[in-house]
């Protein structure tokens, strides 16, 4: 068996392909990357997801500005709620979320409002509009702080 040596293929001239970039990239940046100085580095914020309690405080306080809020009953005929009303419709079921988010809100309803009242339904008629919906907000606030 014999090898061939002669492969047939014509030399290249080094000189012509660099003149062919040379003309392609008429200032041709370094021979080594360039290292950055200083690196910047962009971190976004954490993305907040509610917790179950938060997320039932804020869906109800929700449903309250959708639907209106009401004294003395559960639902009013026009649909509007009272606040424990609204806590039902927001967790959907009688569920951990919904007992803590009650909980939440009564203990905020007795630091505004004194530790009298026994309920949400009886502090909910016994206080305005303007009253109710503070209280709903600094509860929703706890439950963000709290993480729950």
């Amino acid at each position: 068996m014999t090898t061939r040596t002669q492969t047939g293929f014509t030399p290249v001239d080094q000189d012509l392909y660099a003149k062919a970039f040379q003309l392609l990239d008429p200032t041709p940046g370094p021979t080594t990357p360039a290292v950055p100085s200083t690196v910047s580095v962009i971190l976004a914020a954490p993305v907040h997801r509610p917790g179950p309690v938060e997320k039932t405080l804020t869906d109800a306080l929700t449903f309250l500005d959708t639907h209106g809020w009401t004294k003395h009953r559960l639902i009013h005929p026009a649909g509007a709620r009272c606040s424990i009303g609204a806590l039902r419709a927001a967790a959907g079921a009688r569920n951990t979320a919904y007992r803590d988010a009650g909980s939440l809100l009564l203990d905020e309803a007795r630091r505004q409002h004194g530790k009298q009242w026994e309920s949400i339904p009886a502090w909910n008629d016994n206080h305005t509009g303007p009253e109710v919906r503070g209280v709903w907000e600094a509860a929703i606030r706890r439950a963000h702080h709290l993480n729950i």
